[in-house]
C-alpha cells in the first residue's frame, strides 16, 4: 500500500498528552484548528479560526497554530504508546472541528489504526455526511455534541441551525460506529430539565446509543479571549451548581441511557 498519506499536512494548535477525558483510558488529544461554529461558551477560542494567530499567554506573545504532517503527529504520539496499552487509551481528534480538514483528519485516522491505536473524535458533526463517511472506517468512537433540539435557539447561540447535525447523528448511529452523545450544559441556553429531556429522548432513539454525558459550563477559557483581543461572550455567567447538574442527570437516566457528569 502506498504510504503517501503519511505526508498529508494539517493545521493543529495543540497536542495534549495524558488526558483522561474525551474517550477511554489515558489519551492524547490532537486539537485541529478551524471551526464552523461560534459557540458563545467556547473554551478554546484559539481553535475557531483556521489562520495562525498570536495570543498573549502569561503576558508573552505565543503563536497559535502549526502545520504538521500525519507522520510528524504519529512520531509524537508514539512516545506514549505504553500508557495507551496499560489503560486502554488511545488518540482523540478534537478542535476546533476535525471535520473541517477531511484530507488530514481521515489520513491521520488511517495511520493511527494501522499502528494499532484506539481512535476517537470529538465533533459536532456539522458537515456533509459524505465528509463524515471518510472518517468512520477508522474511527472506534464518535463523541458527538448535541447542544439543543430547538433550531432557532441553537443558531442564536452557535451561529448555525441544528438540522444537519441531528440528521448526521441518525446516520452515524446507523453506520454501526460507537456513538456517545455529549451535551455542554450552558446556563440560560439548555440547562432546564425539559431541554435536557428532549435531547435525551432523541439520543435514546438512536440505534446503538447507550450513553449521554453532561459537560458543565466553565470559565477556564476566559483569559484566552483577552489574550486574543476579543470580548468574552458569556459575560458574568456562572457555572451550573452541582444540584442543577444532578437534576439534569436524572433526566438522562430516566430516558434509559447511561449518564455521567463530565466526559
Amino acid at each position: 500500500m502506498s504510504r503517501e498519506y503519511l505526508q498529508v499536512k494539517g493545521r493543529i494548535f495543540d497536542i495534549q498528552k495524558f488526558s483522561v477525558h474525551d474517550g477511554p483510558g489515558i489519551r492524547t488529544i490532537v486539537f485541529f484548528k478551524g471551526c464552523v461554529l461560534r459557540c458563545r461558551w467556547c473554551c478554546n477560542p484559539e481553535s475557531q479560526r483556521y489562520e495562525i494567530e498570536k495570543m498573549l499567554v502569561g503576558g508573552k506573545e505565543k503563536t497559535i497554530g502549526r502545520d504538521v504532517t500525519v507522520e510528524e503527529v504519529l512520531l509524537e504520539i508514539s512516545q506514549d504508546r505504553i500508557f495507551y496499552r496499560r489503560s486502554g487509551g488511545g488518540v482523540t481528534l478534537s478542535g476546533g472541528e476535525a471535520l473541517c480538514q477531511p484530507e488530514f483528519g481521515s489520513a491521520l485516522l488511517l495511520a493511527l489504526k494501522e499502528n494499532g491505536y484506539h481512535t476517537a473524535m470529538e465533533s459536532m458533526a456539522c458537515a456533509e455526511f459524505s465528509t463524515i463517511e471518510r472518517y468512520l472506517p477508522n474511527l472506534d468512537l464518535y463523541l458527538m455534541d448535541i447542544k439543543h433540539m430547538d433550531s432557532g435557539k441553537h443558531k442564536a447561540y452557535t451561529g448555525r441551525s441544528n438540522e444537519l447535525m441531528l440528521e448526521n447523528a441518525k446516520k452515524i448511529a446507523g453506520s454501526g460506529t460507537k456513538l456517545i452523545i455529549r451535551v455542554p450544559v450552558i446556563p440560560g441556553f439548555n440547562d432546564t430539565p425539559g431541554e435536557i429531556r428532549a435531547i435525551a429522548r432523541f439520543a435514546a432513539a438512536l440505534p446503538g446509543v447507550e450513553e449521554m454525558h453532561l459537560l458543565p459550563y466553565h470559565r477556564l477559557g476566559q483569559d484566552k479571549y483577552q489574550g486574543l483581543g476579543r470580548d468574552y461572550p458569556m459575560g458574568d455567567v456562572l457555572p451550573p451548581a452541582n444540584e442543577t447538574m444532578q437534576g439534569l442527570l436524572s433526566e438522562v437516566l430516566n430516558a434509559g441511557l447511561k449518564g455521567q457528569i463530565g466526559g
